[in-house]
């Protein structure tokens, strides 16, 4: 396809995701949802399938299938990548003594997490440092305040207000910030995304695909609440200062993994 061609169609960034859009099996579905989001599709599904199948392609996707997308990367959130001469190769000399980490590009294989500032969607994707698992925040155009969130393609916490982001803790667990109770005895209002100041948290397993929904009791007041692990337990910490204090709310055990199956 002519040069020209693929700007017209996809936008100019498509052309140098070519050489990878040929071979990903998600990657080209996933970039004529995305870009045809003005035109047809959007007019012969209606907004909520759209942004169902939008959801279901970004959890099949790959780093580099989000990256061909043009929206923004954890190396520079408001514009597309500027190297996929670079991001696009395979990822390979990798140490694999080594833990895996997130990554920030210019790197082969893509950034492990992006982020879409400028349409109604509000794409956030966070992949685990080995892409095992990925994270999909999307945000609903007809309820801005409104976001929702798949793990590996399962729905998280439905009906529940979310933050726009969330992060990995050992390449396992997926976290985010929640709307906390509005009874609490320190409750209050605030500016930002949840509007208020004292908030829960949500914990899924990617391992097990399972969620807890953790909510402050009365004498805990989660301001910035974040989750650690160390061994067999997690730490869930009010705030970031209790957490650098080594001061945790609550400590629960670490849920063992069911035993491989024999071959």
């Amino acid at each position: 396809m002519a040069a020209h061609q693929w700007s017209h169609r996809w936008g100019p960034w498509a052309e140098q995701w070519e050489d990878w859009l040929r071979r990903s099996p998600v990657g080209v579905d996933l970039l004529v949802w995305w870009r045809d989001e003005g035109g047809d599709l959007l007019a012969l599904v209606g907004p909520q399938r759209y942004l169902q199948r939008l959801a279901e392609l970004l959890s099949r996707a790959s780093p580099r299938d989000v990256a061909a997308l043009g929206i923004g990367c954890t190396r520079r959130i408001d514009r597309s990548c500027r190297d996929p001469g670079t991001c696009g190769q395979d990822r390979a000399g990798d140490d694999p003594t080594a833990a895996p980490r997130h990554r920030t590009g210019p790197v082969p294989g893509a950034c492990s997490g992006f982020k879409d500032c400028w349409s109604a969607y509000g794409i956030g994707v966070e992949f685990t440092a080995d892409d095992r698992h990925r994270a999909v925040h999307l945000q609903d155009p007809s309820d801005r305040s409104r976001t929702d969130v798949w793990v590996d393609g399962v729905r998280v916490a439905d009906g529940i207000t979310l933050d726009s982001s969330g992060y990995w803790v050992d390449g396992r667990y997926y976290v985010v910030q929640a709307e906390g109770p509005q009874d609490h005895p320190e409750q209050g209002h605030t500016m930002g995304h949840l509007c208020c100041t004292v908030l829960s948290l949500v914990v899924h397993d990617a391992e097990l695909a399972t969620t807890r929904i953790l909510v402050p009791g009365a004498t805990e007041a989660w301001t910035d609440p974040e989750l650690g692990r160390d061994g067999d337990a997690l730490y869930v910490y009010p705030s970031r200062g209790a957490r650098a204090a080594g001061r945790a709310d609550r400590v629960l055990p670490v849920e063992p993994l069911p035993p491989s199956p024999s071959r």
